[in-house]
């Protein structure tokens, strides 16, 4: 089974601290709303928008149990980087093509009753805004049928700004909003699937979208820190 290890359990609490610290440093501390709708257990598809490189450290932060990532292929080469996202069992995705090994490793790891984390989009949006989403989520719906939970996030493209790799100082606050949890099986049509995660996304990640008269307005959501 593909679990996190045990010296990585015992760590994380202090791993989360010092992440938090080091954040705060760049005026970038790291909240999270609506954490409590995160399924504790079984298996979940977490689905982000992707505004940032610490993306994936405030979605891992805001989340009660711990996420296998899907994360950029060439991230595995990086000498301090590569190692520490191996150890924290993360798997690879190529961003340029259709990669069925990662979808794969994704069904397994799902099946086995882990907490997956992908970025449906595919690639850092360039301006913050969410930006046309790619089918491997659904592919992964059709093999599985599972629960997934969408998580906005705001911010952190201050703290690193595409296609920034160094942080800066950010003066606002990274905060994650978690949406509801919802099941989905594997006959769910790919037009419905992808509705539902533009239209969450928008919403916990507070960004305009249009309502169903085409009127354009400012999606919120109530939230509650925790």
């Amino acid at each position: 089974m593909s679990r996190h290890s045990t010296t990585l359990r015992i760590l994380y609490p202090g791993l989360k601290a010092v992440f938090w610290g080091l954040f705060a440093l760049f005026l970038a501390p790291m909240r999270k709303r609506n954490s409590k709708n995160v399924p504790k257990t079984g298996p979940l598809l977490i689905l982000a928008n992707h505004i940032s490189n610490t993306d994936p450290i405030l979605v891992q932060y805001s989340c009660p149990r711990m996420i296998h990532f899907m994360a950029r292929r060439e991230l595995f080469d990086w000498k301090v980087l590569g190692p520490f996202l191996k150890w924290w069992r993360a798997f690879p995705v190529t961003q340029s093509a259709a990669d069925t090994q990662a979808i794969r490793r994704a069904i397994e790891l799902l099946e086995e009753g882990n907490a997956v984390c992908i970025f449906p989009e595919g690639q850092l949006s360039p301006d913050g805004k969410l930006i046309e989403l790619l089918p491997g989520a659904h592919l992964i719906i059709r093999r599985t049928g599972v629960h997934c939970i969408c998580v906005g996030l705001q911010g952190t493209n201050k703290l690193m700004p595409h296609p920034k790799l160094t942080p800066q100082i950010a003066a606002s606050w990274l905060t994650a909003t978690w949406g509801k949890p919802k099941y989905f099986d594997k006959s769910t049509s790919r037009e419905d699937f992808v509705k539902w995660i533009e239209s969450e996304l928008l919403t916990l990640s507070g960004q305009p979208q249009k309502s169903s008269d085409g009127i354009q307005t400012i999606a919120t959501q109530e939230s509650s820190e925790n």
